[in-house]
């Protein structure tokens, strides 16, 4: 949504849960999304700030939206770890859908990288290590994250990094079955998701390996102006010179070092 745009897309000042009458009061604009905007939102009976995704009624009318609202919301009803965005509730006036997250004060690595140009070694290292834990429960759950990238690894006021926007998250397919979907951010996208072979663990690691790359050196490790190039450069894996800064990483494997 453009901050242009609010208008009668812009819930109130105040917001009211109609069904346990809670009363909230709507503050700063914290990020937008494809279907909304995350806004500051404060209980006002407790204090409780919370960060409330709201998601105008009218855009739920677009093919897949609902579908897709509804199953972040179904899906994080049921996930609890300290490493993913916890959601503590939901509800609904005439105008916008809310779901009430987890407020992480820091913002997203996305944006410290913005204000940073690159992370130390170190830094990357405190952050992977929250990352990976959020990650291997999500995957333990049997979901994979499908758009894992710096701007959804969220920091708290403690600097512990949470996963969040479960948008696109989908359960494994069953034995025998793949989602093909392409869907994601396309410099993060595995080459077995550009062959429309699915998603799975081996794709959200490679995710995760091309966000640690950009938090490393400030740039995604496939860069293209044309999306054809950029789909040339994963499936052959043609990646930039690992900086000499950057020190190596004993032992480590990557999934698809094999394919």
């Amino acid at each position: 949504m453009a901050p242009g745009h609010e208008g009668a897309e812009l819930p109130g000042r105040y917001i009211q849960d109609a069904g346990t009458g809670m009363l909230y009061k709507r503050g700063r604009l914290l990020g937008e999304g494809a279907f909304g905007c995350c806004y500051q939102l404060a209980e006002l009976a407790s204090g409780k700030v919370y960060a409330a995704k709201v998601i105008p009624r009218a855009r739920l009318a677009a093919v897949g939206t609902r579908e897709r609202v509804e199953r972040e919301r179904e899906l994080l009803c049921h996930l609890c770890h300290r490493h993913i965005v916890r959601l503590h509730g939901h509800f609904a006036d005439r105008g916008h859908l809310y779901l009430l997250l987890e407020l992480c004060s820091r913002g997203s690595l996305a944006g410290i990288l913005r204000a940073r140009g690159r992370l130390r070694g170190l830094e990357v290292r405190f952050y992977l290590k929250q990352i990976i834990a959020g990650l291997s429960y999500l995957h333990g759950q049997g979901i994979v994250h499908r758009d894992l990238k710096l701007s959804n690894f969220l920091v708290t006021e403690k600097m512990q990094v949470k996963i969040g926007d479960l948008g696109l998250a989908q359960r494994l397919a069953p034995p025998g079955r793949r989602w093909g979907v392409l869907c994601g951010t396309p410099n993060y996208l595995a080459p077995e998701v550009l062959d429309r072979r699915g998603h799975g663990v081996p794709s959200d690691i490679w995710a995760l390996g091309c966000a640690m790359y950009e938090a490393l050196t400030g740039r995604a490790p496939f860069e293209a102006a044309q999306r054809q190039e950029l789909y040339r450069q994963i499936r052959g894996g043609t990646v930039p010179a690992v900086p000499a800064a950057l020190s190596p990483c004993p032992g480590a494997h990557c999934p698809h070092a094999a394919a």
